[in-house]
């Protein structure tokens, strides 16, 4: 059976259908992106059991070890977990012996830092924060000193710290835990 448009209600369909994704799309990125960063040492946590205030932590560092202390479960490995992963993880610790329906919710209050050294003002660690690129992490910094050269910069993953990438572009993305590099101009 085919389906006769007339153009009002193609414009109709297509309002609405723009409408609706408008109304999705930034909900679900914001939840993709978290549930895609991968938890590492420094980050901040909040771990949360429903109807279980004694069990749930408003705030919790991943150590440097990436384990986080949990009531009644200890030491917990949260390295390289999503947010959603370690959901499912306390959910299933928790249901063997302690809890029938655990509801257990993992947020990220905040990223671990990123750093900057080299011929920039104030070189150092800063809080990362989503959309940071190289730029905009060297103007963190104080921006560069007046020997700073701008065709080098390195960046060296904090997932591939045996590979830097080096003469990197300013908007490049940087991720937290990750390390500018800005090297001196020769003249």
């Amino acid at each position: 059976m085919l389906l006769h448009w007339n153009r009002t209600g193609l414009i109709s369909f297509c309002f609405l259908l723009a409408l609706f994704l408008l109304h999705i799309a930034p909900a679900f990125s914001a939840e993709q992106k978290e549930s895609r960063y991968n938890i590492g040492p420094g980050d901040l946590l909040g771990v949360t059991v429903f109807g279980e205030e004694d069990m749930s932590l408003k705030e919790v560092r991943v150590s440097a070890t990436g384990t986080i202390s949990f009531p009644l479960l200890g030491e917990i490995n949260v390295l390289g977990l999503t947010s959603k992963m370690l959901e499912k993880k306390i959910t299933a610790a928790l249901k063997e012996g302690y809890l029938k329906k655990p509801r257990v919710s993992v947020s990220i209050l905040q990223y671990r830092l990123f750093y900057v050294h080299g011929e920039v003002e104030t070189p150092g660690g800063y809080s990362y924060v989503d959309g940071l690129t190289i730029e905009k992490g060297i103007a963190l910094a104080g921006g560069f000193t007046e020997r700073a050269s701008k065709r080098k910069i390195t960046l060296v993953r904090e997932d591939d710290p045996d590979n830097p990438v080096e003469s990197v572009g300013l908007n490049i993305k940087v991720k937290p835990g990750d390390i500018i590099s800005v090297g001196e101009s020769l003249f």
